[in-house]
């Protein structure tokens, strides 16, 4: 009799080969801002600065645990608690041309920390690949405003101003982004928190938390 030809399987998983519940630690970068109307109030003062007051993005960093609880070959849920710095940053200088030789400079910094815990949905698009979205809810751990000034790259005052009891404890709001992991565990992800929340208790101004992220991942 002759041999049966061999056959050969046309299906492929785009799901990481399933292990059940696994758990991880995730660690990366923040680049962090606010949003809203008193943001706008004072990009529209700094706008008559003509430069002299401007508006930056706050680096910090991110880390903490998560779990990843499949739901068959495509989906998982991910809820985590994760330690972030958030906030954002103000700069100005002395707006004279004939002092700009002494480099003046001042800068008043949110120095915010949450404890963020996310429950993520991810869906994967190919092996690996993945997109994900869900709620947030942020304890506020600490806020500190850092005042610092400075000439001829000298620092003449750095000060911390505790104002955390001015400012909401819980923070709400939507994250979302995308990531690859490999079969080694090893993985990448960049996403981006929505906060809803206005941040100022007392309802004077109206910011909300905005942040870039970047992270790498370890499941075991």
């Amino acid at each position: 009799m002759a041999p049966r030809p061999k056959q050969y399987s046309t299906t492929t998983s785009i799901a990481p080969p399933s292990r059940g519940v696994q758990f991880g630690l995730r660690a990366g970068v923040n680049v962090a801002d606010w949003s809203g109307d008193a943001v706008q109030s004072v990009l529209d003062v700094a706008e008559l600065t003509n430069g002299a007051v401007t508006r930056e993005m706050k680096p910090g960093f991110h880390a903490g645990l998560f779990a990843t609880l499949p739901l068959g070959s495509h989906f998982a849920i991910e809820p985590g608690l994760i330690y972030s710095e958030k906030g954002t940053q103000l700069a100005g200088r002395v707006p004279f041309e004939q002092f700009d030789f002494l480099n003046t400079r001042v800068t008043a910094t949110a120095r915010m920390a949450y404890i963020d815990v996310p429950v993520l949905a991810k869906a994967y698009l190919t092996r690996g690949l993945y997109i994900y979205a869900g709620p947030q809810a942020s304890y506020l751990v600490s806020n500190k405003v850092r005042v610092e000034a400075g000439a001829l790259g000298f620092s003449a005052f750095k000060q911390d101003f505790d104002v955390r009891n001015q400012f909401r404890e819980l923070d709400f709001g939507v994250v979302g982004g995308l990531g690859y992991q490999f079969d080694s565990g090893l993985g990448l992800s960049a996403g981006y928190d929505y906060g809803l929340s206005s941040l100022d208790k007392n309802d004077r101004f109206d910011a909300q938390n905005r942040v870039i992220k970047a992270s790498v991942n370890f499941s075991f």
